[in-house]
């Protein structure tokens, strides 16, 4: 029997790809997604995309929602009570797994394990230290795609909202910008990709 997983699945590219690599590793059956929602807002926290568009994208890729609902604005406090009833009702479901798309931050990955220490549930990182520059467009060339949806206008240019997740995009970045902006320099939504079956 395969350990049952949930994919914490904010959107983007990242937990996509994340998705897509745990299916084919064949170690994980994935039975649902996980997803931070504003309530009073109804948009994925962070990436604020819109509710019905998450859940076309869940459609695609055959999973049901698990959402955590939090405030806006909401304390840290808050949203790590929801987070853990969440995964105390995962955990009664028979989920062993959390897997995350997370890349390099260490504080991030600590943060998440620390979170999930006695809770019977273990995080994975499936995607962990891949280089950046070669994860972006083995993402691109394998099919997934993918526009940008919110960005930090302080470190990327405002014109690359709503632009495709592409090789003349990753071409046109800053210096200094990661590829896949693992450190917040934007935010993406997938629209297609190995991990749907069909496209938005």
């Amino acid at each position: 029997m395969k350990p049952k997983a949930l994919i914490a699945w904010s959107s983007g590219k990242d937990s996509a790809w994340a998705l897509h690599q745990a299916r084919l590793s064949g170690e994980y059956e994935v039975v649902g997604a996980l997803t931070t929602i504003t309530e009073n807002l109804d948009r994925v926290s962070m990436h604020g995309v819109r509710r019905e568009i998450l859940e076309a994208q869940l459609r695609a890729a055959k999973l049901p929602l698990m959402p955590v609902m939090i405030p806006f604005p909401c304390p840290n406090q808050i949203y790590e009570q929801r987070m853990a009833e969440v995964i105390e009702t995962a955990r009664g479901q028979g989920v062993r797994k959390i897997i995350f798309g997370d890349l390099f931050l260490e504080d991030i990955r600590s943060y998440r394990e620390e979170k999930m220490r006695g809770t019977g549930i273990e995080a994975v990182f499936p995607l962990w230290k891949i280089p950046t520059d070669k994860l972006a467009r083995d993402m691109i060339a394998g099919g997934l795609q993918a526009r940008v949806v919110t960005l930090d206008p302080a470190r990327v240019p405002r014109e690359l909202a709503g632009k495709a997740f592409d090789n003349d995009l990753l071409a046109g970045l800053p210096a200094g910008v990661d590829p896949c902006a693992e450190n917040g320099e934007f935010h993406t939504c997938v629209v297609g990709g190995p991990m749907f079956e069909r496209k938005i």
